[in-house]
């Protein structure tokens, strides 16, 4: 054991308090609790929003986990060693997928209240429904979304089992092994990502398509995961843990990914947009026109502003990336514009004016806690940081230049 890896394991403790870990139980559970009350009241009430507003719920936290997974299985293909002492709270965040299985089966039950397609009455009537009704029926819609979830469920627990297993001594293999996970496990994240956008969310809309939407909600996805990861390693930190493991210079770098993945999301959003504004065919065309009528656009506009530049210009200074309270209120906003985002895609289908109804909140606060409890619950489990990495004691002396 290096003297850096001594002296940080003296200041850092890798388990966490458990009179800690019981209050962050039970504040998350009372949450959690209130929230499905508050959306089981909307659900017998009969209310039409209910669907619409768990649909993007779940769409938003589910986004957060995938972005996390996508953290890890970047991380073991590069080989970063930066990273290592905050990947284990990636982990773990991707470990929730999982449950969002279970937590995907009202949206399986609600199919004709969200889904035109998904009403025998309507695809009657409009032959282009008919045309697509071999790919979009509820047995298709339900066996792929099975698909997408074995599989992110599938990796989530493979990369967390061997990462776990160098806790007590870290060899070759397992490093080895996690890369060679990773390779088609990426490759495999990004196509079912597309699929499941095409499926939950542009299928909204059954007329309209765009081959650009599956990378543009990825990217959304990543850049979520990301701010997710920074700022629960900062909540770490005052609560007293990790503090040593990760300091400054890796909240550096989470900075620089913030940033750089900020610009990715605009360029790809940019893109679906010029090139359906360029080719100007009115069914291509109708999406956007939704989005920017009325209250919409100033949504749309919310979107351009608060979503690219202010993220842009904050993150943009070194300085700005090693002062941990800005990047702690740049990663939240950055949370925040990506439920303001999923808002937008979604909300229009059923809502001719943009505002944030109370079963919006109730939704968000009881799959976001329930999500969160299920993390929460997973820390105890092992250690907070991949001690037994054969990369950690360079983790540990990573500096930025």
């Amino acid at each position: 054991m290096s003297s850096a890896e001594r002296t940080v394991q003296v200041l850092d403790n890798y388990e966490m308090d458990a009179r800690l870990w019981r209050r962050g139980r039970n504040a998350l559970a009372l949450l959690a609790l209130g929230g499905w009350a508050v959306l089981a009241a909307g659900y017998s009430s009969g209310s039409a929003a209910f669907y619409p507003a768990y649909l993007l719920a779940f769409v938003y936290w589910l986004t957060i986990a995938l972005g996390a997974l996508f953290f890890v299985m970047l991380q073991h293909l590069s080989g970063a060693a930066w990273s290592v002492t905050s990947r284990r709270v990636a982990e773990t965040i991707a470990l929730v997928i999982p449950l969002s299985a279970v937590l995907f089966l009202p949206i399986v039950f609600g199919l004709p209240q969200l889904y035109e397609w998904a009403r025998p009455e309507v695809v009657a009537a409009d032959p282009v429904l008919q045309a697509k009704q071999s790919y979009l029926n509820p047995r298709g819609f339900t066996l792929r979304a099975a698909a997408c979830f074995l599989i992110w469920g599938l990796w989530a627990v493979i990369l967390y089992r061997n990462s776990v297993k160098q806790d007590d001594g870290g060899t070759l293999e397992l490093t080895r092994a996690a890369a060679k996970w990773s390779a088609p496990g990426m490759i495999l994240l990004a196509l079912t990502v597309s699929l499941a956008s095409f499926d939950w969310l542009m299928s909204l809309d059954p007329h309209w398509f765009s081959t650009v939407f599956g990378i543009y909600i990825w990217s959304g996805s990543g850049l979520a995961g990301f701010a997710a990861i920074t700022l629960v390693l900062l909540a770490f930190r005052r609560m007293g843990m990790l503090r040593a493991s990760v300091n400054h210079e890796h909240y550096h770098d989470l900075g620089k990914w913030l940033f750089a993945l900020t610009v990715f999301w605009a360029y790809i959003a940019f893109s679906q947009y010029m090139l359906i504004w360029y080719g100007n065919i009115p069914e291509e065309t109708a999406w956007y026109h939704e989005r920017t009528a009325g209250t919409w656009r100033s949504v749309a506009a919310l979107l351009v502003f608060g979503r690219f530049f202010v993220p842009f210009a904050v993150l943009m200074p070194r300085a700005a990336k090693r002062n941990l309270a800005v990047l702690a209120g740049a990663a939240a906003w950055i949370l925040l514009m990506q439920y303001v985002e999923l808002f937008w895609v979604i909300m229009p289908v059923f809502r001719t004016e943009a505002g944030l109804m109370w079963i919006d909140v109730a939704a968000v606060a009881a799959v976001g806690a329930t999500f969160a409890l299920a993390f929460w619950w997973l820390l105890r489990r092992h250690a907070l940081a991949p001690v037994g990495d054969l990369r950690f004691t360079k983790a540990l002396e990573f500096t930025n230049v």
